[in-house]
């Protein structure tokens, strides 16, 4: 028994548990084919309860980030990282929770409790990622209203989203620190959405580029005070970091077993895999790793319910945790032989949507650089 749940939040993952196996499960293997999560899914979602579960009422559901943890951690130990939830329940909603007016939060978070409206994140330009000052996008003032020009690429959810919180340079002069956040939302006049982009993983994950193409937004769509967004994203991005790391613990975690389950059963030279101490042992390192890395996680995230998770820290635990993932999955996928490669074993999809995990909020690099700071 972990420590950090509560006995709410093990009820609640025997929910979750339910709504995959009976909702996710029988489809997933179509919506990679396709390219895109069905919007179908998102309204079982919210009929579920299973979206901004973490969210206060009246426009959330009242739970706490155990509840998102469950979530996140019970879609990636069943392999399905491609599904978007986090994005949308631990990113966008948050955002809107914290610094939008009671108007933008009543307009639009009861939508997206009910998986009604589906949230992006529209950060990421095709010469911008972690380097705020070089975002591009520009918002100008126009009376009422803000023209926004610019594009946006690697937007998870951003097929299916009605709503997308937009970074964008309000003060170019200032850099990083002339930044806006805005809600976008979709069909208006000057939007346009990219076809999914082809990626090596996460297949069913719905990514693509924004455009905005003298977009006029009204200034309520101002998300917070003009030029804050430094602040914002720096305040936020604890929490984003620590659920990529949950992710990829949880995938790691559900790999494992999957793993033991097969050598069990092949058998290469007269002797079933796992009888072999090389196959041992690398499920013993796999093994180790993982229990070590639980319980730091666990830790961040009984810090992180209690408002004490620091940058720093959260930054240590998402490059471990994307880290040892990685290298721990290319060692179980070796013990598949050939049949590692093939698309219809779970490990290689694994694999292939860990990938990601070491680019998502911030490279490995800028978590070194971020945890680096401390020794200057």
């Amino acid at each position: 028994m972990r420590r950090v749940f509560r006995d709410d939040h093990e009820l609640f993952r025997d929910q979750v548990r339910r709504f995959i196996a009976q909702e996710i499960a029988p489809h997933y293997a179509a919506w990679e084919k396709a390219g895109v999560t069905p919007a179908s899914l998102w309204r079982r979602a919210g009929e579920e309860g299973l979206l901004n579960c973490a969210l206060p009422e009246p426009y959330g559901l009242g739970g706490d980030f155990g509840h998102a943890a469950v979530v996140i951690e019970e879609l990636a130990r069943a392999n399905y990282l491609g599904i978007g939830f986090s994005i949308h329940s631990d990113m966008v909603a948050p955002y809107l929770d914290a610094f939008g007016t009671e108007a933008q939060k009543a307009r639009w978070l009861p939508a997206m409790t009910r998986g009604e409206l589906i949230g992006a994140l529209a950060l990421t330009e095709p010469g911008a990622g972690s380097d705020l000052k070089a975002i591009r996008s520009r918002a100008v003032r126009d009376g009422d209203h803000y023209v926004l020009n610019g594009q946006k690429t690697f937007i998870t959810n951003g097929v299916n989203a009605g709503l997308a919180i937009v970074l964008a340079s309000t003060a170019p002069d200032l850099g990083a620190r002339g930044l806006s956040l805005f809600c976008v939302e979709a069909g208006l006049p000057g939007y346009a959405k990219g076809a999914p982009l082809d990626k090596i993983g996460q297949h069913s994950q719905d990514t693509c580029e924004l455009f905005f193409d003298d977009l006029r937004l009204p200034v309520d769509c101002l998300l917070g005070q003009e030029n804050a967004a430094f602040e914002y994203l720096t305040r936020e991005l604890a929490r984003e970091r620590l659920a990529i790391a949950l992710r990829a613990a949880a995938s790691l975690e559900g790999m494992l077993e999957e793993t033991a389950e097969y050598i069990r059963g092949r058998k290469v030279f007269g002797r079933r895999v796992i009888d072999y101490q090389n196959s041992r042992f690398i499920l013993a390192n796999a093994r180790a790793q993982s229990v070590m890395l639980r319980v730091f996680l666990d830790d961040c995230l009984a810090r992180l319910m209690t408002g004490e998770l620091d940058a720093t820290t959260a930054a240590i635990a998402k490059l471990n945790a994307s880290e040892i993932q990685g290298k721990a999955l290319d060692e179980l996928l070796q013990l598949y032989g050939g049949y590692g490669y093939m698309a219809e074993y779970g490990i290689g999809r694994a694999w292939a949507d860990a990938r990601a995990l070491r680019l998502f909020g911030g490279t490995s690099e800028i978590m070194r650089e971020i945890i680096g700071r401390g020794f200057a």
